[in-house]
């Protein structure tokens, strides 16, 4: 396994939209091996394979200490809302404020081939929504409702 490179801002393959996975290959795996391990070092909550410079539908989010891999994933349920702050690792100092659901139901498929389901509240719903927003191109910042100012993110961070 390997860190790898986070993609900043600027760099135009965050505004490209992914290609599906069609078969989960030793490729594959090993990608998703190298997110984890770049995630984890990051200290992020989710992690997308274009803030890696690869261009597939792939992504990773932190739940409950567990680490969800997401392979084509699409959101297929959501409900209520909530207007929290959030950040990227791709936007590094950056915080705003954005307006998600409060809970999502995401479709994807694992590892292993198979397709399933999984369902996040609070920070995971928020984290499934970023992740997916990354392969289509988006930043948080597209549609945060207010970026925090310097003093803001200072007194946020300690």
């Amino acid at each position: 396994m390997a860190i790898l490179n986070i993609v900043k801002e600027g760099d135009p393959v965050l505004r490209k939209k992914c290609r599906p996975v069609d078969t989960v290959t030793p490729r594959i795996l090993r990608l998703l091996d190298d997110m984890r391990e770049t995630l984890i070092d990051a200290e992020g909550v989710g992690l997308a394979a274009p803030q890696v410079g690869v261009m597939r539908r792939i992504a990773i989010v932190e739940k409950d200490g567990e680490y969800i891999e997401l392979i084509n994933p699409e959101i297929i349920a959501s409900e209520g809302e909530q207007e929290e702050i959030e950040g990227c690792l791709s936007v590094p100092g950056i915080w705003g404020v954005t307006h998600r659901p409060a809970k999502v139901t995401v479709k994807a498929t694992g590892r292993d081939g198979e397709e399933f389901t999984v369902s996040g509240e609070g920070i995971q719903a928020r984290a499934f929504c970023h992740e997916i927003d990354h392969l289509s191109g988006k930043l948080f910042t597209d549609d945060a409702v207010r970026i925090l100012s310097p003093e803001e993110v200072k007194e946020l961070v300690g």
